[in-house]
């Protein structure tokens, strides 16, 4: 199958058995992400509470843990969840937000990814090196780095964790132990637009809802944003009607559209 008739096999799973995506995420992309995975055709729920993070696991079809805007108690509302989903064999989609600009984002990175292996991390360049152990102090929560020199450490990680790694960037990289893929969707407007990769973190985790194969949900995920965003770009007059067309452009896209756009590279 190819991967345009792939991705939207996938579309089409996630429109029909409309799953139920558990996220422990930021207060910046709460709200941009939600829409993001209603505009797909999956069910979002914010739910950060110890209380009841394992009841809403029970019925989650994919959990997103994105560190985004850390504190102590969302740090033991991860924990909780974490064992929550080893519990119930939930997919786990985990995006390191500034991983290496603190010391309490790294560790607790690190700490989280020991405590129960995602079946896809996300990053950019500068928060996948930390990771791997291999970065400079990343600026915030903005890459030094770009995609492509995070390739060595997405490998390193990939074999040492036993996951898929998103590499984002100017192009996107998705690495696992057998397999690596440059995917050359998007826009540069979109890198002005806050949580883009946080919102390819949601939508990664609504395919790996309905396919088994995590290193193909995170392709179709972030594949399709990408489409999706360079689709909207052609028409769009800055950065916030970009990110009002985006939302647009992944409730319309059509199978032509995404068998006709979609663009990669096996590497």
């Amino acid at each position: 199958m190819e991967l345009g008739q792939a991705i939207w096999r996938d579309v089409n799973r996630i429109n029909k058995q409309n799953p139920l995506i558990h996220n422990i995420t930021n207060y910046v992309v709460m709200n941009n992400t939600a829409n993001a995975l209603l505009a797909l055709g999956a069910s979002p729920v914010m739910a950060h509470a110890i209380e009841e993070i394992t009841e809403m696991i029970a019925s989650a079809d994919a959990l997103v843990l994105n560190i985004g805007t850390l504190d102590n108690q969302w740090i033991s509302s991860m924990y909780g969840a974490l064992n929550a989903a080893e519990a119930d064999n939930t997919p786990v989609i985990f995006d390191p937000v500034g991983a290496g600009a603190t010391k309490l984002r790294t560790q607790t990175t690190i700490h989280l990814i020991n405590k129960c292996y995602p079946n896809i991390i996300c990053g950019n360049g500068s928060e996948i090196k930390a990771i791997a152990g291999a970065g400079n102090k990343t600026r915030g929560v903005d890459s030094l780095d770009s995609s492509g020199d995070a390739i060595e450490a997405a490998e390193i990680i990939a074999e040492r964790y036993n996951t898929v790694v998103v590499i984002s960037g100017e192009y996107d990289y998705v690495i696992d132990s057998d397999n690596k893929i440059k995917l050359k969707n998007g826009h540069e407007m979109m890198g002005v637009i806050t949580g883009m990769g946080c919102t390819a973190t949601a939508i990664s985790a609504a395919f790996a809802g309905v396919n088994d194969s995590y290193f193909d949900a995170a392709v179709h995920g972030v594949s399709f944003l990408g489409i999706a965003g360079e689709i909207a770009a052609e028409y769009s007059a800055g950065p916030g009607s970009l990110q009002v067309n985006i939302l647009d452009e992944i409730y319309n896209l059509n199978e032509k559209q995404i068998e006709e756009k979609v663009k990669f590279e096996k590497i």
